[in-house]
């Protein structure tokens, strides 16, 4: 498995992206919907990230560079890749790409049933905070911190 900078615009991506959107839409009330759109991955703040296996898009994530520290964001592996590290490789890429930047931290909001989700940011050092930026207190999310 390969994980690179990616095209938000790329076919797998895009497919990817949706995927994504629909299960939030699916789970959450719209206000409480923080994604962002592919046109809005495409800017030069964005660092966007794929996990590949030969030519197959298995899972994609970015982050957001936000000042001093970095949010993640469109964190999303295909079914076909659950289980096989898919989403640890990309993690592990935005970590480095945004330490190498220079950034303070990561930080990050996440729907609070998507337990997955909660248990592969702990493993890789995150903690509990409170709302940051824009966001306003929610009972739908939930925010995550890890200095860098």
């Amino acid at each position: 498995m390969i994980i690179e900078r990616g095209d938000p615009k790329d076919p797998q991506s895009v497919a990817l992206l949706q995927a994504s959107h629909a299960l939030m839409e699916s789970l959450f009330p719209p206000e409480d919907n923080h994604y962002l759109s592919i046109d809005a991955l495409c800017v030069p703040e964005v660092h966007f990230f794929v996990a590949r296996d030969g030519d197959t898009t298995l899972g994609c994530g970015a982050f957001k560079v936000m000042g001093d520290y970095a949010e993640v964001k469109s964190m999303f592996t295909a079914e076909a890749g659950r289980g096989q590290g898919v989403a640890t490789g990309i993690l592990n890429r935005i970590e480095q790409d945004a330490r190498g930047l220079g950034l303070s931290g990561l930080k990050l909001e996440t729907g609070n049933t998507l337990h997955a989700a909660h248990r592969l940011y702990e493993r890789h050092g995150f903690t509990y905070c409170g709302p940051f930026g824009d966001y306003p207190e929610s009972p739908s999310s939930l925010f995550m911190e890890k200095p860098l």
